[in-house]
């Protein structure tokens, strides 16, 4: 064996071939995980008032302090050409404590410029280790020029309509534990309390597993995030693995529609434990309000 190895690489041809084949590889796994895929979806809800038809959020999950070009120029181009509304970030802007805030702040300054920005934290931000590290991150967060919705709200106007966007952190930050069976009740009595009336609600939460207690709850639109697309994603398959859904998850990347709730996941930016994205690009989430056509004034 050893041999023939020997004799191969002895031809300079197939030493360029194997050279040329490495290269492909290294610039294919570079493409995979630099280059920012924007999909973008639109809620259609008969709830959205008239002067919120064409409301743009785009949505931020799990960069996990990765850089696109110096200051994430490459991916605030992207978030600019969306010409958002607001800014959703639903978790993981950052990675394991201790908690890195210069890099948040920096980020919700520079996102802050493009549009108002909402943030709820993630798994990573909630495991922080005290409290006495966690809430003056939060505190500087919103001196930079977020509002954080960590189990709170707030109400979007235009003129005389109004929608309701709401958040809710981590279940992590009262858990001991990362069970998801254990983390609903806690989910649930969040959602109780935050949107009490009619009027169209948009959540912004980390985990996309719970899908169906949004649905219940009657969150209209939901942007999570959490799955990482399953990381490393089969054509035709989808995800591999994702956290708190386990091997092939259901809730991996995309929108799904529950009764007349909608959860769109995004697959993320940043990487997670397996250090490489394969077939599954950062994802940045561009979602539109549409009211149905019936609903829109008729043009005069």
């Amino acid at each position: 064996m050893k041999q023939r190895l020997a004799q191969l690489f002895r031809r300079p041809k197939n030493v360029a071939a194997l050279l040329v084949a490495l290269l492909g590889v290294a610039l294919f796994f570079r493409w995979q995980n630099d280059s920012i895929q924007v999909e973008r979806f639109e809620c259609v809800n008969v709830k959205i008032p008239e002067r919120f038809n064409g409301f743009v959020v785009v949505c931020v999950a799990d960069l996990h302090e990765k850089e696109f070009g110096p200051n994430n120029a490459r991916l605030f181009a992207a978030i600019r050409a969306a010409t958002p509304d607001a800014i959703a970030i639903s978790g993981d802007l950052l990675v394991d404590p201790p908690l890195n805030v210069d890099f948040a702040r920096r980020f919700i300054v520079d996102a802050a410029k493009i549009a108002p920005v909402y943030y709820v934290s993630g798994n990573h931000e909630a495991i922080a280790p005290t409290q006495t590290e966690y809430l003056p991150f939060l505190k500087a967060l919103e001196e930079a020029g977020a509002t954080v919705l960590d189990g709170e709200k707030a109400e979007l106007k235009r003129g005389s309509d109004s929608i309701i966007i709401a958040g809710v952190a981590d279940p992590l930050l009262e858990l001991k534990d990362d069970e998801c069976l254990t983390s609903e009740p806690i989910v649930a009595e969040k959602l109780r309390r935050l949107f009490p009336d009619e009027r169209f609600a948009l959540l912004i939460s980390h985990r996309p597993e719970l899908a169906e207690l949004y649905a219940k709850h009657g969150v209209d639109l939901a942007l999570t995030g959490h799955a990482h697309g399953g990381q490393i994603r089969f054509p035709f398959v989808g995800g591999l693995v994702a956290p708190n859904q386990g091997v092939f998850p259901r809730y991996d990347g995309g929108a799904y529609r529950i009764g007349k709730s909608t959860t769109i996941v995004s697959r993320g930016l940043g990487p997670s434990i397996f250090p490489t994205r394969l077939f599954n690009r950062p994802h940045l989430v561009v979602c539109e309000l549409k009211s149905p056509p019936s609903t829109q004034p008729a043009d005069n």
